[in-house]
């Protein structure tokens, strides 16, 4: 803008004007939003945070319905009142792409995930309230590899549990091996000693666990929606 030059002064104001309100579309993203994804079998309630960091747009998600909350989106653009986000680490890649309304107070679109594809809409709320996604520290050696278990939640559920530790910090991935092999990122890993805590923000989890002397069982307990079971984990050979 700065660099066009006008001898016409209403031709200038007016080019002022439109960046004046590009600028506060672009605003208009920031925020908190409320609404609901229009699932063939339910209405499911979804709040996402907004914000523009110095790198670029930052956000989270949480779904109340399923304990699930400030699991972090990645891939955020925004243009000419277009966007689009995606749920960071989540099975079947579940992304969001719609249109800011003209008054910047709604957000409408499609959501889709694997093969189906759903309608949703989100309205400001509020300033955003996004949970800063932080890394884990590496964990000690006996804790790396490859863990195995099953789940008894009212059916046997296999489960994997992955843990390495990369350039200091440690990562992690449950796969649930009888819901299709899905992958889920473990948010946090916390080790104390012989404990070692998980934190699972996209289906609201978290595992506590204490290594045995031999390094070759985690013992612990797997809390979900209020509930509490055993898990016990064993290293794969």
């Amino acid at each position: 803008m700065n660099t066009l030059v006008s001898r016409i002064a209403i031709a200038m104001g007016t080019l002022w004007t439109a960046g004046a309100l590009s600028i506060c579309a672009q605003e208009n993203l920031r925020g908190h939003w409320s609404g609901s994804v229009e699932l063939p079998d339910q209405s499911l309630v979804m709040e996402v945070d907004l914000d523009k960091a110095a790198n670029g747009w930052t956000g989270s998600i949480s779904i109340p319905a399923q304990n699930a909350s400030g699991i972090p989106l990645e891939a955020i653009t925004f243009a000419e009142g277009k966007f689009t986000f995606r749920i960071k680490g989540a099975p079947g890649d579940p992304s969001f792409t719609g249109t800011l309304s003209a008054g910047g107070k709604t957000m409408s679109g499609d959501f889709t995930q694997g093969p189906g594809t759903f309608p949703f809409k989100f309205n400001r709320t509020g300033d955003p309230k996004i949970e800063v996604e932080k890394t884990s520290p590496a964990v000690s050696k006996e804790f790396l590899g490859t863990w195995e278990g099953t789940l008894d939640a009212g059916q046997a559920l296999r489960l994997v549990l992955k843990i390495s530790n990369n350039k200091g910090v440690a990562q992690a991935v449950l796969v649930s091996v009888d819901q299709g092999g899905v992958e889920i990122q473990v948010n946090t890993i916390d080790q104390k000693d012989s404990k070692l805590t998980l934190n699972v923000k996209m289906v609201g989890g978290r595992y506590e666990s204490e290594i045995n002397k031999e390094g070759s069982e985690l013992n612990g307990t797997w809390t979900q929606g209020g509930n509490s079971l055993p898990l016990k984990l064993k290293k794969r050979n």
